[in-house]
């Protein structure tokens, strides 16, 4: 959430450069780190995307 929100805030307010690097980072980061669990992680992957799903839902 947080590399989302970097990037959301140099678009929007203009900010540095080195927010938006951050913020890739921390996406790219977060892509990778999923990567490296154990092979039945897939499952509380998907449930964490389907409660983040529900909440979106939810708060619009």
């Amino acid at each position: 959430m947080g590399g989302g929100y970097l990037i959301w805030f140099w678009l929007r307010d203009r900010g540095s450069f080195w927010v938006a690097v951050v913020g890739g980072a921390i996406l790219v980061l977060y892509g990778i780190v999923a990567t490296l669990q154990p092979a039945n992680f897939g499952r509380v992957y998907a449930a964490y995307g389907g409660f983040f799903i529900v909440r979106a839902i939810l708060w619009g």
